[in-house]
């Protein structure tokens, strides 16, 4: 098929790359000329791992290409996909102006029927906003489909080639032939098709985030609890996730969740349950507990240190929002970086990617370095906030007589309590004696 994909973040890239990768021929559009000409050199604008490879490897075959002109690439597709962001408004609800003024630009360039999918995260009714857009600049009909994707940063590419499940919410016969033709390369050995009425598919997807981010804000209580009457909350882990009516994923408790997409999304669900009248009191806790999450490392930090951090360095571990990603979107490392130089610190970090991300967001106010074991070097105490799979193995030993004082403070639980106890290191992690 001739696809179309407007938005190359995360999503838009992710999508038309894979899309191409399974013999589809795919145009990304994207208004931003300097993202377009990047990608057209080669340069991909975001670290997700396979990707580079795969554009590579279709721009060569012919199959995927970069434009700016929207309205050319619609004259000639067969299925266009919205893929632009929703960011959160001050009141929290999502700001689809984004996403409307991609319907009109494909209304008018429009001059034959096609199919109009919304990969982007929008509001239940958003199906309807985006016809009504198309066809107030338009007579051509089009059937407009939701398409949620369920892709996690870091596995994106693996998660859309290799899916659990293809949600698709549409209203006519002929929009499911065309997505089921569209998938068939990724149903070979299983169907995973899960076809519903459009506002059902707008749900589904604010619904999944909310219950994961449910999990973990939940497992984050009861590891603070843990640590009140003496509880080793990755025992209770492995005990409760061992029934499979609960099951293991999103069990693991932590310094809080970030990201682009769960507290967005909660933000923007509470939105809608208010405006119809059917809070989500749920997930206000949710969201409450997450906030507190991420001050948890800083009141640690403050407990051993004392309130006037002034004259002392800390050493941190991880910026991105989680592993095998640049994304920084209110990760929170931000939030306790952002404690430690308020009460008077020093901060050195490393991280594998995000260096780039954590100078737009701190400038010289902190110090970044290749080495991780250089946060170490003077600093009274390393702080671990994401668990990179290099950290998870590191020379103890060295971390220990580089330290000015021999304090861990990790965020993700990376470590064995006893090792650390053995090792001589005060190591204070979340929810384990």
């Amino acid at each position: 098929m001739e696809l179309t994909v407007v938005g190359t973040g995360y999503v838009g890239l992710v999508a038309g790359t894979c899309f191409a990768e399974t013999g589809h021929q795919v145009t990304c559009v994207d208004k931003d000329a300097q993202k377009i000409e990047m990608l057209r050199r080669g340069e991909v604008p975001i670290y997700e791992p396979r990707l580079p490879e795969l554009i590579q490897r279709n721009v060569e075959k012919g199959r995927l290409s970069f434009t700016t002109d929207l309205a050319k690439a619609i004259q000639k597709t067969e299925v266009a996909f919205i893929a632009v962001g929703t960011p959160a408004d001050e009141d929290g609800s999502a700001d689809l102006s984004h996403v409307v003024a991609v319907a009109e630009q494909i209304g008018r360039a429009l001059t034959q029927p096609i199919l109009v999918v919304t990969k982007s995260t929008v509001p239940v009714g958003t199906g309807e906003k985006i016809k009504q857009a198309i066809a107030n600049v338009t007579d051509i009909e089009v059937d407009v489909v939701s398409n949620p994707e369920f892709l996690k940063e870091g596995a994106a590419v693996d998660d859309f080639l290799k899916p659990d499940r293809i949600v698709v919410g549409c209203d006519s016969e002929e929009a499911k032939e065309v997505m089921t033709d569209l998938y068939a390369p990724f149903n070979r050995t299983s169907n995973r098709m899960v076809f519903m009425d459009l506002r059902s598919a707008e749900m589904t997807k604010y619904a999944a985030n909310a219950m994961l981010a449910t999990r973990i804000s939940f497992m984050n209580e009861i590891a603070n609890l843990c640590e009140k009457v003496g509880a080793d909350v990755a025992r209770v882990r492995s005990g409760i996730g061992s029934d499979p009516r609960i099951g293991s994923s999103f069990l693991f408790p932590g310094a809080g969740f970030g990201g682009s997409c769960f507290p967005k999304d909660i933000r923007a669900l509470m939105k809608t349950s208010e405006e119809f009248g059917a809070p989500l009191t749920v997930l206000r806790a949710v969201r409450e507990v997450n906030d507190r999450q991420k001050k948890v490392l800083v009141e640690k930090v403050v407990k051993a240190f004392g309130e006037n951090l002034k004259g002392r360095q800390f050493g941190v571990w991880g910026l991105a929002f989680k592993p095998e990603t640049d994304d920084m979107r209110e990760a929170p490392a931000i939030t306790l970086i952002e404690g430690l130089l308020a009460r008077g610190a020093t901060v050195v970090a490393h991280d594998p990617e995000a260096h780039e991300n954590a100078k737009q967001i701190f400038g010289d106010s902190i110090r970044l370095v290749e080495d991780q074991y250089a946060c170490c070097d003077g600093s009274n105490a390393l702080i671990i906030v994401t668990e990179w799979n290099e950290f998870r193995r590191p020379n103890l030993k060295m971390i220990k007589e580089k330290l000015k004082e021999p304090y861990i403070f990790d965020g993700r639980n990376i470590f064995e309590p006893a090792k650390m106890k053995k090792m001589g290191l005060h190591y204070d992690c979340i929810g384990r004696p």
